[in-house]
């Protein structure tokens, strides 16, 4: 079961991102401020429940949660700084939309960078530990679907409405055979036509 709360004293806000290791696509990030008692029996980390499941945790998250905010970095920000401290920006630009300032952030993963004066701990695996990060996963996840399918319909020999702009076999040929679009991390080209060789 997913807790409710690092510290009950402080005003938390959940940090997550989604898209990290994608080939095309902007990375997502999520903030989420939740009441110290909220429940709901299908909140998990995202990737382990159904896109059926997350779109619906979608609509009460947002009706119940205190604040929360969906920030992006595009692919060509992502370029210039590198995923790692793209998927961080999003994260800041997420707290820094919030409507609440939160007092303690609780941010999935190992690395985080200092944002204003504000407390914060990583936590390894936090979207299977905290609700408020696994609630911050399920926006993250689910806006970038949206878009990953928007952008779908413009470039389909893609398959971004199933891959999403992960690696996998199709999307890797699909750029072999077609080249990169705009949408496409130029920085992480060198990888896919490596791991493209043995196709």
């Amino acid at each position: 079961m997913l807790k409710q709360y690092f510290d009950k004293q402080k005003i938390e806000a959940g940090c997550d991102e989604a898209g990290r290791g994608c080939l095309s696509g902007p990375v997502f990030a999520a903030a989420v401020i939740l009441p110290k008692n909220f429940y709901h029996p299908l909140l998990n980390d995202s990737k382990q429940i159904s896109e059926k499941s997350r779109y619906l945790l979608r609509e009460v998250i947002e009706k119940e949660a205190i604040s929360y905010s969906v920030s992006t970095v595009s692919c060509v920000e992502i370029d210039k700084i590198n995923i790692l401290n793209a998927s961080i920006l999003a994260m800041q630009k997420a707290i820094g939309e919030l409507k609440t300032t939160p007092e303690l952030l609780l941010i999935d993963g190992n690395r985080f960078k200092q944002y204003k004066d504000i407390e914060h701990k990583c936590i390894v695996g936090g979207d299977g530990k905290y609700a408020s990060i696994a609630a911050a996963s399920v926006l993250a996840k689910t806006y970038r679907d949206d878009y990953m399918l928007r952008i779908h319909e413009e470039f389909p020999q893609y398959s971004w409405d199933t891959n999403k702009g992960y690696a996998t076999k199709k999307h890797q040929l699909a750029i072999l055979k077609h080249g990169y679009t705009k949408y496409h991390r130029k920085s992480f080209t060198f990888k896919m036509q490596q791991m493209s060789l043995g196709f």
